[in-house]
């Protein structure tokens, strides 16, 4: 998955005059909207469907600005022009000692409000 996020930038960077718009969030995931942090890992969802997503391992940082492409369950799709990338989402925002939560490619964030 990586290495298509690496190529959704590549696409970004050719083709950022020939973009489509970002498909809204639509009402029943606006709990999907918000900044969203964990280790290492940061997703950034607007309502008008642009996401912003960072994540920092050994060796590899990613800085990705994005449009949101859809939902399929609780994944969601993220790309530029014709490169998709899923984010897969095992457990959708649900609330959590007082903090929305959600995991996220293995990942659990927390909302910052």
């Amino acid at each position: 998955m990586h290495i298509l996020r690496t190529a959704i930038l590549a696409a970004a960077l050719l083709s950022s005059s020939a973009q489509a718009a970002p498909v809204p969030v639509p009402p029943e995931k606006m709990a999907y909207v918000g900044d969203w942090q964990g280790k290492d890992m940061r997703i950034q969802l607007a309502k008008d469907g642009k996401v912003k997503y960072k994540r920092d391992q050994p060796n590899k940082q990613m800085d990705l600005s994005l449009d949101l492409q859809g939902f399929n369950g609780d994944n969601f799709d993220v790309g530029v022009f014709l490169v998709r990338s899923t984010f897969v989402v095992s457990k959708p925002p649900h609330r959590e000692g007082g903090k929305w939560k959600m995991t996220v490619d293995g990942v659990e964030l927390t909302r910052v409000e």
